[in-house]
């Protein structure tokens, strides 16, 4: 089976629109991409950069997402995908790098971007309703701290 340019053009919507919905913290969005009985798999940084912590299902994704109400301010960056056929038709698998920003305000006027250089193993099943995340792993490639001169959280409440 190969994927058609359709095919890809579906996935990589697919994939922006995970980062966009984690950026708005649309968890209702966020976790109608992933199938039913799909699987999340998230790293534990500092300690752990590979994917170490599985949640299975909308209902433990949308508990394991919701930790980002912590976090001010987050912008996902796609910095490259690549999407195969997967083995079975109606399936396929892709390799996605993106680098992801997280502003937080460490001290009154003192904020930081701590940022991610990050990439998902995924694969996706299409079912009646198009393309769907069917397990995500996260491996975080390394971590940076930058410092934040001004920023603007728009509608996340940040400042200006």
């Amino acid at each position: 089976m190969t994927l058609t340019t359709g095919d890809r053009v579906e996935l990589g919507d697919l994939v922006a629109r995970y980062a966009l919905y984690t950026d708005r913290r649309d968890l209702d969005g966020l976790v109608n991409l992933f199938t039913e009985d799909g699987v999340l798999v998230l790293p534990e940084p500092p300690h752990a950069l590979g994917p170490v912590r599985t949640a299975t299902g909308r209902a433990e994704i949308r508990a394991a997402m919701a930790r980002l109400a912590d976090i001010p301010v987050t912008l996902h960056a796609l910095a490259g995908q690549v999407f195969d056929a997967g083995p079975d038709a109606g399936t396929a698998t892709g390799h996605i790098a993106c680098v992801a920003h997280h502003l937080t305000e460490r001290a009154p006027g003192e904020v930081s971007d701590l940022v991610w250089h990050l990439r998902y193993t995924d694969s996706y099943r299409r079912d009646d309703d198009g393309w769907r995340i069917r397990h995500r792993a996260l491996r975080i490639d390394w971590i940076e701290t930058r410092p934040v001169r001004r920023w603007n959280g728009g509608e996340r409440g940040g400042r200006s």
